[in-house]
């Protein structure tokens, strides 16, 4: 049997509210303020995946795969869900100035990461060829930038605890084994444009005018 990319990935994220929700009553962690934030931020952010998942689609993720490797998805997007359980089952509450800087850091991933999904399915949708303005004019992959503040902002949620390191780890194994490579890959396909090489020396790979 083989399944989209789209439909493991989607019900991942969209039960990540009621899997952390769980965790929250399972452990009595119903005063953690902590706890709801990270119910807040991630629970979400997978909402919204789903709803980008229909409203503006990644034909990336239209693909289909055998079961084997449609578990493996499944595991990895599950390993996201380690600072929820670090949260409640240490009853871990980060400080103010944590949640601060968390809250700032999802806010800016979100628009990024959604914002420039949408004009790319809009620029896709009625045109051919490259995206060299708006977002894509900052930075080659903006949308993975975004995403990758998201992470980080669940990251930050954990730093103060003696377990940060686990989900910090996850998300760098993320990029190096899962991001850089489709990145890399989304550079060789687009480089079939003459105009690609001349974008390419202008603009950073994924953090905008800086890297």
């Amino acid at each position: 049997m083989r399944i989209k990319q789209k439909y493991i990935i989607d019900f991942a994220k969209g039960v990540t509210w009621l899997l952390v929700l769980s965790l929250i009553f399972c452990f009595n962690q119903e005063q953690n303020m902590t706890a709801w934030i990270y119910f807040c931020l991630h629970g979400s952010y997978g909402l919204m995946w789903v709803a980008k998942s229909y409203i503006f689609p990644d034909k990336t993720w239209e693909s289909k795969v055998g079961t084997p490797y449609a578990f493996l998805i499944f595991f990895g997007l599950v390993l996201y869900w380690a600072p929820a359980f670090i949260i409640t089952l240490a009853g871990h509450e980060a400080s103010l100035p944590i949640i601060t800087a968390a809250t700032f850091t999802f806010s800016i991933g979100v628009f990024y990461h959604f914002a420039s999904d949408m004009q790319k399915y809009i620029f896709l949708k009625n045109n051919s060829g490259l995206i060299t303005d708006g977002f894509w004019k900052q930075c080659r992959h903006p949308n993975y930038f975004g995403e990758l503040l998201i992470y980080l902002s669940f990251v930050l949620l954990v730093i103060e605890t003696s377990l940060w390191w686990l989900p910090a780890t996850i998300l760098v194994l993320f990029i190096v084994a899962v991001w850089i490579p489709n990145m890399i890959k989304i550079d060789k396909s687009l480089s079939r444009f003459d105009e690609h090489k001349s974008y390419k020396d202008k603009t950073a790979f994924i953090v905008p005018y800086i890297l």
